[in-house]
């Protein structure tokens, strides 16, 4: 199925490195080039944002890392590695779309969710010159840990149905491709107005932002050009785009 798509996959047409098992894909992505693809069965040290873990074994996900080089687009480093994010979220609900029928929501920055219940994450590192965007998806239920249960979601919990891995996987880097290319062609427009689109939570919804010390407590306004997430703290729009948020 990959070789038949390679057309669709873009800069992600050239290089699919694939393991078993690995400790994390990310980490082996970061010693390779832009473009390159790394894909696992199950990870033995996956990892999500803030230090958190990747609760990601054998068979149950689609684990998947691209190499990419968003300060190639036409706009700064730090805007650019927002819109590289929010451009991955894009891409994952697209592809849930197209390869299985399944609509998920977005969240800032990083997260994909069914009914409340994350379904996949994102995280992005900077590796040199470069960015690795990994990703990992819950397919198939697992016995997840008992501080997860009612956490998470999978899409075959989700459809009632099994679902065709391989063909999720190919709609991934086809839609990371599609969305890859507006960053570096500076269509920013057509990621964030996406990405707006598929985000409820982005405007009206409580949360509460801890920095260093500090909680505050505030309402979500959407996301501005630079793909900051806006919330009203009190009489002031605050811009996020670091500290932990929690959504109540």
């Amino acid at each position: 199925m990959l070789a038949k798509s390679r057309a669709r996959l873009g800069a992600f047409a050239s290089a699919v490195h694939y393991f078993p098992t690995i400790g994390s894909t990310n980490d082996v992505a970061a010693t390779l080039p832009e473009g390159a693809v790394v894909m696992a069965d199950a990870q033995t040290a996956g990892r999500g944002r803030r230090g958190h873990s990747w609760f990601s074994p054998q068979g149950s996900g689609l684990y998947v890392s691209v190499v990419v080089a968003p300060t190639r687009a036409r706009t700064d480093p730090a805007r650019a590695m927002l819109l590289v994010t929010l451009a991955a979220g894009v891409a994952l609900v697209e592809s849930l779309d197209a390869a299985t029928g399944l609509r998920a929501d977005l969240k800032w920055p990083n997260d994909v969710y069914v009914a409340r219940r994350k379904l996949a994450g994102i995280l992005a590192e900077t590796s040199s010159d470069r960015v690795v965007v990994g990703y990992g998806v819950n397919i198939a239920p697992s016995a997840y840990p008992p501080e997860l249960r009612d956490r998470i979601t999978c899409v075959e919990s989700e459809l009632g149905r099994g679902v065709d891995r391989d063909r999720l996987f190919v709609e991934t880097l086809a839609a990371l491709a599609r969305r890859y290319d507006d960053l570096l062609d500076g269509r920013f427009d057509a990621i964030l107005d996406a990405w707006r689109s598929r985000a409820p939570a982005a405007v009206g919804a409580r949360v509460t932002r801890t920095a260093g010390d500090a909680v505050e407590h505030g309402i979500t306004a959407g996301i501005d050009d630079r793909g900051a997430l806006l919330v009203q703290i009190g009489d002031r729009i605050e811009r996020i785009v670091s500290g932990e948020l929690t959504w109540l």
